[in-house]
Formats: C-alpha cells, sequence, structure tokens
C-alpha cells in the first residue's frame, strides 16, 4: 500500500471539495458540480489504493470502486448512486452549453462529494491505524 500516494489523493480531494464551495458560494454551479465530482474521484482513488488498484479511466475507477467497495458493502449502495449522479451531472456542467446546473442541484452535489469523502477518509483511517 502506498501511503504517500493514497495521502495525496486525500489532499486533491480536499482542495477539489473546497474549490466546490467556493464556486457555490460566487453562484457557478457547473464548477462547483465539477469540483464535488473531481473530489469523490480523488477519494475513491485514494480508496482504491489501500487495495493496490490503479486506473487510467474514470469509467474504470469508477466501476472498480463498485465492485471492490459498494457490492462489497463497505460502502453503502446509495454512495454508487450519488457517485454515478455526480459524474454525469459533472459532465452535463463541464461540456453542454446548454446546461441547466442550478443553486439546488449543486448544493445536494456539495453535500455528497462531502459525505463520501468523509466516509473514505474514516475507513482510511481506519484499515491504516
Amino acid at each position: 500500500m502506498n501511503l504517500i500516494e493514497i495521502k495525496k489523493h486525500l489532499l486533491k480531494a480536499e482542495a477539489k471539495l473546497y474549490a466546490g464551495k467556493t464556486n457555490f458560494q460566487y453562484s457557478q454551479y457547473d464548477d462547483a458540480v465539477s469540483r464535488a465530482y473531481y473530489s469523490v474521484y480523488h477519494a475513491i482513488c485514494s480508496a482504491l489504493l489501500t487495495k493496490e488498484l490503479s486506473f487510467s479511466s474514470h469509467n474504470q475507477t469508477l466501476g472498480s470502486f463498485n465492485k471492490e467497495f459498494i457490492n462489497t458493502g463497505i460502502f453503502p449502495k446509495a454512495f454508487g448512486k450519488k457517485i454515478y449522479k455526480l459524474f454525469e451531472i459533472r459532465e452535463e456542467g463541464d461540456y453542454d452549453i446548454d446546461s441547466d446546473i442550478n443553486k439546488t442541484l449543486a448544493e445536494e452535489s456539495i453535500i455528497s462529494a462531502e459525505e463520501i469523502l468523509n466516509s473514505i477518509q474514516a475507513y482510511i483511517t481506519k484499515i491504516i491505524s
């Protein structure tokens, strides 16, 4: 287990969540959702590294997290749904020029990201202690 890489991903996840909250405060909802997703993405990468897994695509990363952590009951199934919703909303916000990401959706994304990040951090703290 590469603790340095795990910690780097967790730090990046925290930074992305902070950026998402800042974007939200300035009503930049597309960017808030994007940062929320990337916070979760980096948290997921850190969790996968505890099993010495790393992938080159987002789909592979999300699929492996589902297989290793959601389907095994380490994290609740609701996380899987929230993660895929974040992924889809992030794509809409980043690529769709007519995206309709509003304050409520952005706020839900930030809340989900924080919940998932906190849970992954607690899991990693528990297994490396």
